[in-house]
């Protein structure tokens, strides 16, 4: 495969961003408009994406065992190098969890469509996949250590193990996740009238998810503390996805499941991030100049990973 063929498929993606940053800078729609149109995106588009996706995805294949223990013992590792990390960080409980959360979230709203891309269609089953493996372990993560060292303002909840569960079962992408293991597990056939309305909402997910990642991005606090944020962001979409590759390719992936982890390892630190920063007492400002350095320079480091590796 050709640099024009991997360009082809990486650039479409970040265009969208761009439009959406451009959006938001030009003051194209309020911005009090933008949080409802994410609201809407996350909990109808993209299950009607996932669910169909997960629905019928072969979790059988010989691929499937590597790629979801590869983006999860990458997302492992991580976790445990921010944890031995606080001790010799003199960081504050919220900048922590920011720092944190920056080392380990990943942005599937850019992920699925480099995947499906440069991969072709097949590469949705496998994508779904490991989005199946990293939501919930990932959100349940963020949660517990946002709820140890965050600092919300006002009263904290009572978080108990219901309320954890609660939180995470009410995560739209998790239950979408959820949803399609579960029509997959009991063999459920196609019903077409229910798949046609499911992909017509998959259709405009894609699109709408890229379109909102731009316009989430903030730049502000990059140049406050560039060496932190740097950092962080370095190890996301450097170290990241070589974990996820080494781990999927030490299992026997083929050399699709090997593409589709290094490319969601590859993926930059979620935007999810930042409202979870922001409703639970991290860093929020430290939240999103990750979020935005890390979606700006994986447009490069997410091409130039999957050619260094052989994998198009």
């Amino acid at each position: 495969m050709t640099w024009l063929t991997i360009l082809n498929g990486i650039v479409p993606v970040f265009l969208l961003i761009a439009l959406g940053y451009g959006l938001k800078k030009s003051g194209f729609l309020p911005l009090n408009v933008w949080p409802p149109i994410e609201k809407f995106a996350v909990y109808v588009l993209y299950p009607g994406f996932l669910i169909p996706a997960i629905w019928h995805a072969d979790l059988s294949g010989f691929s499937t065992g590597p790629i979801a223990l590869g983006v999860l013992g990458s997302l492992i590792i991580a976790v445990a190098f921010g944890f031995a990390l606080k001790p010799f960080l003199r960081l504050s409980g919220p900048t922590f969890t920011s720092v944190f959360l920056g080392l380990m979230r990943f942005n599937s709203f850019i992920f699925i469509p480099v995947a499906a891309s440069i991969f072709g269609p097949d590469a949705n089953a496998l994508s779904a996949v490991a989005i199946s493996a990293l939501i919930p372990a990932s959100n349940m993560i963020s949660i517990l250590v946002l709820a140890q060292w965050g600092e919300p303002e006002g009263e904290k909840p009572n978080r108990t193990p219901l309320w954890f569960a609660r939180t995470l079962l009410t995560n739209p992408i998790f239950a979408a996740c959820l949803t399609g293991l579960a029509l997959n597990a009991l063999r459920m056939p196609s019903i077409p009238f229910v798949e046609k309305s499911l992909g017509m909402l998959g259709d405009a997910a894609i699109p709408t998810g890229l379109i909102l990642a731009g316009v989430g991005l903030s730049f502000g606090y990059v140049w406050r503390r560039p060496v932190l944020v740097g950092l962080v962001s370095l190890f996301k979409i450097l170290v990241m996805p070589v974990l996820a590759w080494s781990i999927c390719y030490a299992l026997g992936g083929d050399r699709m499941a090997q593409g589709i982890a290094l490319a969601c390892g590859a993926a930059p630190c979620a935007a999810a991030a930042y409202v979870q920063a922001r409703h639970m007492g991290g860093d929020a400002p430290l939240m999103a100049g990750i979020v935005a350095l890390t979606t700006t320079l994986s447009a490069v480091t997410m091409p130039l990973l999957l050619w260094l590796f052989h994998l198009v």
